[in-house]
């Protein structure tokens, strides 16, 4: 199972970026799914996570311009980023339980940079 996460880039203040994020391989199913972030010289932090059944919750500081969705048939998660600030370049991680052939395991993507510029 790999979690492939795209649509970073570089976007000037004030724009928007969607991110993608993509469990392949042999998945029975996905439960909950996440976009966490990490800055330079900063700590992981959660940005938005999403259940099975579209519960959401989204942190304070992206609340109101930060959107999460997926699509369960696709195994997809989404990151609608609105309004975006240069305090919001970081790179950002997917991270999803997954259940697969060797049960249920919770996996991290590879990252994707945005870097928003002022």
């Amino acid at each position: 199972v790999q979690l492939q996460a795209s649509g970073g880039g570089l976007v000037q203040a004030g724009g928007s970026l969607e991110l993608s994020c993509a469990a392949s391989g042999t998945v029975y199913g996905v439960y909950d799914m996440a976009w966490y972030r990490q800055a330079p010289h900063k700590q992981r932090e959660l940005v938005a996570e999403i259940s099975e059944t579209g519960t959401r919750n989204i942190a304070g500081s992206v609340k109101g311009r930060f959107t999460i969705s997926r699509n369960n048939d696709r195994n997809t998660v989404f990151l609608q980023m609105n309004s975006l600030t240069p305090e919001d370049t970081a790179v950002y991680y997917c991270n999803a339980d997954v259940w697969s052939i060797i049960g249920r395991q919770n996996f991290w993507g590879q990252g994707t940079l945005v870097t928003v510029s002022s």
